[in-house]
């Protein structure tokens, strides 16, 4: 799901700030998603929170689902693969081991995901990216134009078993969900985040099998394909001349926020209108092919304003959150799981969705801007320094100003 480390301070100066404004925007398309399914155990279900069924509430709903659902980890995955490749070129001029080096960033990256997702979040990704990052690994020496129709084949097949399955269901009976048994679940895992510590617990891992099917079978085949054309984009260095590629961008920004919308809003309808049915697991297979549209279209926007007349202020405000993402993710987690279970206030189901989503902006706020102050005197994140600690087995420089 993310780019977890930050080059070293030598390489810093080199770095693409717009990239790590992609990734701070990527990181609160994340928090704004992850966040409703920390907020409510019914999120998700297919059936509504009995406590928040007003016109707001719903309004908020069908907005995350559209624009934020099932997007954002693929503008993730995308500079993942990107970074990946500035990661190969870095080891090469350095004439440092890769291989070595980026089998412990994966060990490393699994291991803090497992505890993410057991005490914080189960619908971590982190463990998903160590596993993928393998892949990608065996991957190194594709060619760009193989990495791209790789990818498109990914999307495509799964796309297209999606619909196989939907037709499948379709001629089963339709499909559907029992409402009753669903709320009844949902109650109990409330009440489970709601408990001590243990009970916490107990409920993430209940929550697991589940998460890590939607993983498997959604989310890592998107995020593979994504890596893909981050490799391939990073082999021709896309962003680091943004400007020759301004029509490619303005063609992205149309087809990506027509079809990638549309596709949007099939994916909200089904998924809040007709949970389970045949009809959400053909619009799923639909939003396999336009989600990544619209990522792209947001990639596109954010980059022509990192490079228009208030670029400096986009900058500014988005990539000192994006360099510490990895501190940022497991954060956003720490404060959800604080404010929603057991470890502490346990409001779980007892926040609308509309103060949901004040809470994420807020946080998100404070993330940028305590990020900016971190950064003044670090150049790495606490946990972005703990890992390279890892990866490099040396201890990294604690103090400094990132440059």
């Amino acid at each position: 799901m993310i780019e977890t480390t930050t080059p070293p301070p030598r390489a810093t100066a080199t770095r693409l700030a717009q990239v790590d404004a992609l990734r701070g925007f990527a990181l609160f398309g994340i928090l704004m998603v992850n966040i409703t399914y920390m907020a409510s155990a019914y999120h998700g279900t297919g059936v509504e929170d009995p406590g928040f069924g007003g016109p707001l509430d719903e309004l908020v709903r069908w907005l995350v689902a559209v624009f934020f659902e099932a997007k954002f980890f693929l503008l993730f995955s995308f500079l993942f693969g990107y970074s990946f490749t500035l990661q190969l070129a870095s080891a090469e001029r350095g004439g440092a081991r890769f291989v070595p080096r980026f089998l412990r960033r994966l060990t490393g990256l699994f291991a803090i995901g497992v505890v993410h997702a057991v005490v914080l979040f189960p619908g971590d990704i982190l463990t998903t990216y160590a596993v993928l990052g393998l892949i990608l690994l065996v991957l190194r020496g594709i060619r760009p134009r193989t990495a791209v129709r790789v990818a498109v084949t990914l999307f495509t097949v799964t796309s297209a078993g999606y619909m196989l399955l939907a037709l499948a269901t379709f001629r089963a009976g339709g499909g559907g969900i029992n409402v009753v048994s669903v709320a009844a679940y949902a109650r109990e895992a409330t009440e489970a985040l709601r408990g001590g510590p243990a009970s916490v617990i107990g409920a993430h891992l209940e929550q697991l099998p589940g998460m890590m099917f939607l993983l498997v079978f959604f989310q890592a085949p998107a995020a593979l394909a994504a890596f893909l054309l981050g490799l391939a984009a990073g082999r021709h260095r896309t962003l680091a001349d943004t400007d020759r590629h301004r029509r490619i961008l303005r063609r992205l920004q149309a087809w990506g926020f027509t079809l990638g919308l549309l596709g949007g809003i099939v994916y909200a309808h089904a998924g809040l209108r007709h949970p389970g049915s045949a009809y959400q697991i053909l619009a799923m297979g639909l939003d396999v092919i336009s989600a990544p549209l619209l990522a792209a279209a947001y990639a596109a926007a954010i980059l022509r304003l990192a490079h228009g007349r208030h670029g400096h202020a986009v900058v500014a405000a988005l990539a000192p959150a994006g360099r510490i993402t990895l501190t940022n993710y497991l954060g956003q987690s720490l404060v959800g799981a604080l404010l929603f279970t057991g470890f502490g206030a346990a409001l779980a189901g007892r926040v609308s969705p509309a103060g949901v989503t004040a809470i994420a902006l807020a946080l998100f706020a404070l993330q940028a801007a305590g990020s900016r102050w971190w950064l003044r005197s670090h150049p790495y994140g606490p946990m972005e320094w703990l890992l390279r600690a890892w990866t490099t087995l040396s201890v990294p420089p604690w103090r400094g100003r990132a440059r």
